[in-house]
């Protein structure tokens, strides 16, 4: 699945380097308010604001300061160019706006500032940047609970395509853990399963992925953070072969559990493999004491019949909206 790069011609002269496309212009914004791009510096100010976003919004804040700090850390991104923050008259974090991949787009406006254009005018921006990155179309993923942001989406020609769901499963008891199917091994993940797990679950993911990471990206995002959770990740096996997986991370913010991955090899599916892996998964956070845990799956995996079976159950739900981008702007 990766791309490879067309040989050079022999007698060809050294290629000019091509320059990156130009950062968008910073936005029109109300009057006291000014943006500038993010930096590493700002996970801590990120990361609250965000927590403010889903206290609004979800109820509870559910994202971690670390997966803020991996966002701004990780390989990929041009900073400067793929982000923006916009402070208020007193120097506070207001809003925020991110374009990943050149195809989609997070913009997150605290509640005290709303109601001023700063949704509209980030979306602004997140569309020139995903012009000048090259993208024919751009996306964006709100909580059905933001009715706001959704009527500024479809006003502006994006119509939904995606649905999203948060699930959740209370463990009061031990769970119980069926058998692995024959031939397959199960075991707790190990160090040395990382490239295993890599190439499992980017092929697991490749038929809704736009593009397949680079390891050290995908580990970034994945088993090198300091959240993840060795003994809650389980692996299976056929023969010396990694079959499936699933990685889990600690949720600090919530006190949960969280499935990060699950991902079975196409050719052993429909097998329960799983099945077994989440509920070992399950078993091992509730031995570490946290009698909750929860996963985001959406409408193009074909999973949610999967996670209600063994028990999960929808806690909230989300919607992504696509526009196909014209040249104008």
């Amino acid at each position: 699945m990766t791309d490879t790069d067309p040989p050079a011609e022999a007698a060809a002269p050294a290629a000019a380097s091509v320059p990156a496309p130009a950062p968008a212009p910073a936005p029109h914004l109300p009057t006291g308010y000014r943006s500038r791009p993010a930096t590493a510096a700002d996970a801590r100010a990120v990361h609250h604001l965000v927590a403010a976003c889903e206290r609004d919004l979800l109820g509870r804040a559910e994202t971690g300061p670390e997966a803020v700090a991996a966002e701004l850390v990780r390989p990929g991104p041009d900073l400067a160019a793929d982000t923006l923050l916009v402070h208020g008259p007193a120097g506070e974090l207001a809003a925020r706006a991110r374009v990943t991949g050149g195809r989609r787009s997070t913009v997150d406006v605290h509640p005290g500032h709303r109601g001023r254009g700063l949704g509209a005018a980030l979306l602004d921006w997140a569309e020139t940047r995903a012009r000048r990155s090259g993208s024919e179309r751009l996306s964006r993923t709100v909580p059905d609970s933001d009715g706001a942001a959704a009527t500024l989406l479809r006003s502006r020609g994006y119509v939904p395509f995606v649905t999203e769901w948060q699930l959740e499963i209370t463990l009061p008891t031990e769970p119980p853990v069926p058998a692995p199917p024959e031939g397959i091994e199960v075991r707790p993940f190990r160090p040395g399963d990382e490239r295993a797990a890599y190439e499992l679950t980017e092929d697991a993911f490749a038929g809704w992925q736009k593009r397949r990471k680079p390891y050290e990206e995908w580990a970034q995002l994945a088993v090198d953070r300091p959240t993840f959770v060795l003994s809650a990740s389980w692996v299976a096996y056929a023969g010396d072969r990694m079959a499936g997986a699933v990685l889990a991370l600690d949720a600090p913010a919530s006190g949960e559990g969280y499935i990060d991955r699950v991902a079975v090899r196409a050719d052993h599916r429909n097998r329960g493999i799983a099945r077994v892996l989440l509920q070992e998964s399950f078993r091992a956070f509730y031995r570490r004491g946290q009698r909750t845990c929860t996963l985001w799956t959406h409408s193009g995996t074909g999973a949610l019949s999967l996670y209600e079976r063994v028990g999960m159950t929808v806690r909230h739900s989300s919607t992504t909206y696509g526009k196909i981008l014209t040249a104008a702007g």
